[in-house]
């Protein structure tokens, strides 16, 4: 895991001590995301600058340093996150006559791409971002993982075409056009995060995931392909009986924990004491016999926080538990958080996920997580009450059914999942608190949405988690996760987000994820209570954001009143009076939302960070 960043000259002349020096200021301001080395590279003719931070965790041996080339310097790769099937792409690459130097998996991907053809990506079982320039053919091949695990910024302007592992190393060019975007503010309105390829400053994009693109510097010619995409629908459905499909998903799930065992660094795993981590720490413990580090992290509200439920799990698991709990104080820490995050993220459990990495990072330098099994399981609250809700529209349970099979009536679907549970504000509140209508972008994204619960060749169930997969995984839970904990120089694996068990999961059907009116995530419940007790796994749903009722109110609302006033930065790309409402309706105990209130604190704050 570690700190990539480059930049192109397409024409802006930076010459080669230019762009060695802003290459190395780039990479030097991630040092939090590779603390253990860093280095740089510029190629002959001064036109192409790459560099990186390392977090060494397999090969820690000089050997893994990046960036790194082939034999003859043809080709030079920078790579954040792991190859878990590199030792099978090296041996492949050893038959066909390529030598290798390391037993690092970065070096797997030098090789492959000597030659630059963009559909090798497919073959990459990972977590990975990555930077590979072939000077032979003057191009450069950039890639990110299948569900967007490792972020890629790129910044494309006249002359230049910069990417990074973060916006702040984007920040540090000076000719980076620092322009909010309007379409940017709209979309986080709607959302509480930035959505896919939108970037918070004009000009700035993210290359989407399970995309590669290339830029060949002879040519000008740019193209993009799209590698994996997880696209649950009718079509697909696997015709396996549900003991089969639980001994398959007990066969992924699995090999997807094992893959991700293999550290030269201590390894542990984050334990909230819910189905998903619960699943891949028994795992870790019961069929791999080992003796895992877990680590917690709650809230001091006994009603909200499932800490105490992790530490069931570990004593009946056997393992080295620690835990810390969170309490109020904590959330002078928001500015903080905001001056952190690359691009505003309103999820508020950014704040226990930056304390449970740094507790973590005391002893472990990687950590496993359950991450992705809700989008890949169907186990979010807000899929039953969607499909609950609209079934007792149109007749109740038997109408359900007999829906369910034929194809929902997608409108009632839309209307109802882009209701407050999926929308932070809906299109008429964005509209007044911008002054004007959504911009083009933001209502095309918003458009897109609507079209994907719509499409008829989906249940609704499908719709939804696709829906999530493509855009609030990606734009609000990975890079959460990411920027928290890379903070703090830890390694975050999620097994749920294997690219062979998402395949998988596209094919379940409703029947397989839940059990109207109340079940979610059946399969995956079923296969967890193999390993621990079945009530466990029906336990309430608590997440892992702030509680909102006993002690962040007060502290949010205070905070509000010092900084959403007369000299909020907001109001340079909001209607003032509009903001003023939105204040005073928060003060309204009976209108007061912390996930309305955090995400706009959020920023508020962040816009104030980048003044």
């Amino acid at each position: 895991m570690c700190g990539i960043a480059g930049i192109i000259d397409i024409g802006i002349g930076l010459g080669r001590d230019e762009i060695a020096r802003l290459a190395t200021r780039m990479r030097d301001s991630m040092t939090h995301r590779g603390p253990d080395d860093g280095s740089s590279w510029v190629s002959d003719d001064g036109r192409v600058a790459l560099a990186h931070r390392r977090l060494s965790i397999i090969d820690l041996r000089a050997h893994g340093r990046q960036p790194m080339a082939n034999e003859d310097g043809s080709v030079q790769v920078v790579f954040n996150g792991e190859i878990y099937n590199h030792h099978d792409l090296r041996a492949a690459l050893e038959a066909n006559g390529h030598a290798f130097r390391s037993n690092s998996d970065t070096e797997v991907l030098v090789h492959m791409f000597e030659e630059t053809r963009l559909d090798q990506c497919k073959s990459l079982d990972g977590m990975f971002a990555f930077a590979a320039y072939n000077a032979r053919e003057q191009t450069l091949v950039l890639a990110r993982d299948p569900f967007g695990k490792k972020p890629l910024y790129i910044a494309d302007g006249a002359g230049f075409l910069a990417f990074a592992s973060e916006l702040r190393a984007l920040e540090t060019l000076p000719f980076l056009n620092r322009r909010v975007s309007r379409d940017a503010i709209a979309a986080y309105l709607l959302v509480q995060y930035m959505p896919v390829e939108l970037g918070i400053y004009e000009g700035l994009h993210k290359l989407p995931p399970g995309h590669a693109m290339s830029i060949n510097l002879a040519t000008g010619k740019r193209q993009t392909e799209r590698f994996y995409r997880f696209s649950p629908r009718r079509s697909i459905e696997t015709k396996r009986s549900p003991t089969e499909v639980k001994n398959e998903l007990r066969r992924l799930v699995r090999r997807a924990v094992e893959k991700r065992l293999e550290s030269d660094v201590p390894l542990g795993a984050f334990l909230s004491g819910g189905v998903d981590s619960s699943l891949v720490v028994a795992m870790m413990a019961k069929d791999f016999g080992k003796k895992v580090d877990t680590f917690s992290m709650g809230f001091d509200d006994p009603n909200a926080t499932e800490h105490l439920f992790a530490r069931e799990t570990a004593r009946m698991l056997g393992t080295n538990h620690r835990d810390d709990v969170l309490t109020p104080d904590a959330m002078r820490m928001l500015p903080d958080i905001a001056a952190r995050l690359d691009e505003p993220n309103g999820d508020s459990s950014c704040l226990p996920t930056l304390l449970l990495s740094r507790f973590t990072r005391q002893f472990v330098t990687v950590a496993l997580s359950g991450d992705g099994g809700d989008e890949l399981f169907g186990g979010y609250g807000r899929y039953k009450d969607t499909l609950n809700e609209t079934a007792a529209d149109v007749g109740g349970y038997l109408a359900r059914l007999k829906l369910l099979a034929q194809g929902e009536r997608a409108t009632s679907v839309a209307d109802r999942y882009l209701g407050p549970r999926w929308l932070m504000f809906q299109p008429e509140r964005v509209t007044e608190l911008l002054g004007t209508p959504i911009p083009s972008e933001a209502a095309r994204h918003l458009s897109d949405w609507r079209e994907l619960l719509e499409d008829e060749s989906r249940t609704p169930m499908q719709r939804m988690r696709a829906l999530d997969a493509y855009t609030y995984m990606p734009g609000a839970v990975l890079p959460k996760v990411d920027r928290m904990s890379m903070q703090c120089s830890l390694e975050v694996r999620c097994p749920l987000l294997d690219h062979e068990l998402g395949a998988f999961a596209a094919t379940l059907p409703d029947s397989m994820l839940w059990e109207p009116p109340l079940g979610t995530k059946r399969i995956l419940k079923e296969l967890a209570a193999e390993y621990l007790p079945r009530e466990w796994m029906e336990r309430r749903k608590m997440g892992f954001g702030l509680p909102s009722d006993c002690w962040s109110q007060s502290e949010l609302l205070k905070l509000a009143e010092d900084s959403l006033g007369r000299d909020a930065a907001l109001r340079n790309h909001l209607d003032g009076d509009a903001l003023t409402r939105f204040v005073l309706e928060q003060r309204d105990p009976n209108h007061f939302s912390i996930y309305r209130l955090w995400p706009m604190l959020i920023l508020e704050l962040w816009l104030r960070a980048r003044a």
